[in-house]
């Protein structure tokens, strides 16, 4: 029984752990997101200047 307890907690964290885990990601994909946009309007500038 004790086993079963602990098995329980085991998978209850790293459920918990994934969870908390997705929701940065998609904090971090909408952070790569804005800085790969920054990166496209700033080679259009210097695009631009350069020609």
């Amino acid at each position: 029984m004790v086993g079963i307890l602990w098995a329980v907690v085991v998978v209850l964290v790293i459920l918990w752990l994934l969870g908390f885990l997705v929701v940065h990601i998609g904090g971090v994909i909408h952070l790569l997101l804005l800085i790969a946009l920054a990166v496209i309007v700033y080679n259009l500038v210097i695009g631009r200047r350069a020609v």
